[in-house]
């Protein structure tokens, strides 16, 4: 029997406990400072309040000032806390991680330096930590379709485990995989991580979809019926998006086919459904800046548009240095405008696809 022990207690953080306690082993979930009422509720409820569920059976929960204890004896750790809270917990982590341990990576984002250098979170992650500690720690992450919901409650769900050591995501796979949670593996760590990243991205402007029919519902255009949708506008959004997330993996030097799984496409499509980010997009698809979406969504942490913002600046950087062509990346650019400049959408359809027309 193994025990994980899980620096923060979101949804998804807790939500992997069920798998992982199925297959019988046990939990500690260690809440952040921000997490005080949720630890409060598990340990005199045994339900998450966010969930709305109860934590299966063989889960602990503790208060920050308790990590130490949650770490002893224990060699299996996972970083559940949010992109923006990266730093954080490798600051945490520092003081807590022993030679020999194995980090799983949950937080989905990049940063960039001044010249449009992008880094994956999980690489940011282990910076925090003094550098000799750091090369005697793994660190590997979790990519794909994987609605946190879903696994509490037992769906098929299909991710992939990505890193650098195929032994450290075979023994991985074997503690996590049941008949529902369905692991790959793929060593394309920094690819993997940036279809992760850039399909919140996206998942914003597929937002734009159900924006711009409700405005044209509210205008009540001449001709309107209602059994004819906005699907070709998200098609089209969605195919852009398809083809810069390869173009992307192309101009990092990672494997191109990587868009093409689950971590890739598959995890855009299911973000493209719903969420914060396309929430947001469809406030901004309706006609008012984002400013003023972000203003109705008060609380809420947007993580696609801090990440569209993170890899729009980088964009216009690498174009600056002659790394990227300026007709490469329209889609991006354009969100880019809509969340970094606060303009209005205006797709630049006669961008997309190629010069061409059929991707090329």
């Amino acid at each position: 029997m193994a025990t994980l022990v899980v620096l923060g207690s979101g949804i998804m953080a807790t939500a992997l406990a069920t798998p992982f306690t199925d297959n019988g082993h046990t939990v500690r979930l260690v809440g952040t400072h921000l997490d005080r009422e949720i630890i409060d509720s598990i340990q005199k409820t045994g339900i998450h309040p966010n969930l709305q569920l109860k934590v299966p059976e063989g889960t602990e929960a503790y208060q920050l000032e308790d990590a130490d204890k949650a770490f002893e004896g224990v060699d299996l750790v996972m970083s559940g806390v949010n992109s923006f809270g990266v730093e954080w917990a490798g600051e945490q982590l520092a003081g807590l991680l022993r030679p020999g341990m194995h980090v799983m990576a949950l937080a989905k984002g990049l940063r960039a330096d001044d010249e449009g250098n992008l880094e994956i979170l999980p690489n940011v992650l282990a910076n925090q930590l003094p550098e000799e500690l750091r090369k005697q720690v793994t660190f590997s992450a979790i990519a794909g379709p994987s609605i946190a919901g879903e696994v509490a409650v037992h769906r098929h769900t299909c991710v992939t485990f990505t890193g650098k050591d195929q032994q450290v995501l075979d023994m991985w796979k074997e503690l996590f995989e049941t008949d529902y949670y369905h692991v790959w593996t793929s060593t394309d760590f920094m690819g993997i991580e940036l279809m992760a990243a850039t399909k919140n991205c996206y998942a914003f402007g597929a937002g734009f979809m159900h924006g711009t029919l409700k405005r044209l519902q509210d205008e009540k255009v001449a001709g309107w019926d209602s059994p004819y949708v906005n699907y070709n506008y998200g098609a089209a959004i969605f195919g852009q998006a398809s083809i810069e997330m390869q173009e992307w993996l192309q101009l990092l030097e990672c494997d191109p086919q990587t868009v093409m799984g689950i971590a890739g496409i598959g995890d855009c499509f299911v973000t493209s459904m719903g969420g914060r980010n396309v929430k947001v997009g469809t406030l901004v698809g309706e006609g008012i800046t984002f400013s003023e979406a972000k203003a109705k969504m008060p609380g809420v942490t947007l993580e696609g548009a801090t990440c569209i913002v993170v890899v729009g600046k980088a964009l216009k950087a690498l174009t600056e240095r002659g790394v990227v062509p300026a007709e490469k990346f329209p889609l991006l650019r354009h969100l880019y405008e809509v969340v970094g400049e606060d303009q209005a959408v205006d797709v630049p359809w006669k961008k997309f696809f190629g010069t061409h027309g059929d991707g090329r």
